[in-house]
C-alpha cells in the first residue's frame, strides 16, 4: 500500500470526523489569523504551523485543515503509545491533547509514559494536569481536559 493510500485509510479511521467535531467545539473557528491569549498566532480550528498573522481561509480551507492536522497528530501519537490499539474514545481523547499541546510534549508526557507503563486510569487522569497555558490555569482548558479525560476513561 502506497503512503497515499495509507494516509486516506487512516483519515478513515473512526476516530477521524469525531476527533474534528471534538477538537473545533474546543478551538472554535476563526477564518483570519489571530494571536490566541498567550501571543501564538492561531487560524482555522487553533492551527498555528505557519500562519501568519492577516492569513484568511474559508471555512471548507479550515476543515480540510483540521483533519490533516489532527491525522499528523494521531501520526505522532503513535510514534509513542499503542494508539492503534485504544477504544475510539480513547483515540480521540489521546488526538485532541495533542495537537493541543504537540507531539513533543505529548510523547515525553506523564501521559505517554503511563499508557506505556499499562497504567491506562493514571494515564487518563494525568489529563487533568495539563490545564495551564503561559503557566496560567485556564478555565476553558480545565473543561477540555475533563471532556478529555471522560473520553479516555470511557
Amino acid at each position: 500500500m502506497t503512503t497515499r493510500a495509507k494516509r486516506v485509510a487512516r483519515a478513515a479511521a473512526p476516530w477521524a470526523a469525531a476527533g474534528a467535531i471534538f477538537v473545533a467545539g474546543w478551538e472554535g473557528v476563526q477564518l483570519v489569523a489571530y494571536k490566541d491569549p498567550i501571543g501564538i498566532v492561531t487560524v482555522c480550528a487553533g492551527e498555528t504551523r505557519g500562519v501568519k498573522m492577516g492569513d484568511r481561509y474559508t471555512m471548507a480551507e479550515c476543515q480540510a485543515m483540521l483533519a490533516a492536522a489532527l491525522q499528523d497528530y494521531a501520526d505522532g501519537a503513535r510514534r509513542c503509545v499503542d494508539f492503534d490499539n485504544m477504544p475510539t474514545s480513547r483515540q480521540i481523547a489521546v488526538v485532541s491533547i495533542t495537537y493541543n499541546i504537540g507531539v513533543g510534549a505529548f510523547c515525553k508526557s506523564s501521559m505517554a509514559r503511563k499508557f506505556n507503563s499499562g497504567d491506562v486510569k493514571g494515564a487518563c487522569d494525568a489529563f487533568l494536569q495539563y490545564n495551564k497555558a503561559g503557566g496560567i490555569v485556564w478555565r476553558g482548558l480545565t473543561r477540555r481536559r475533563v471532556a478529555e479525560h471522560a473520553l479516555c476513561i470511557a
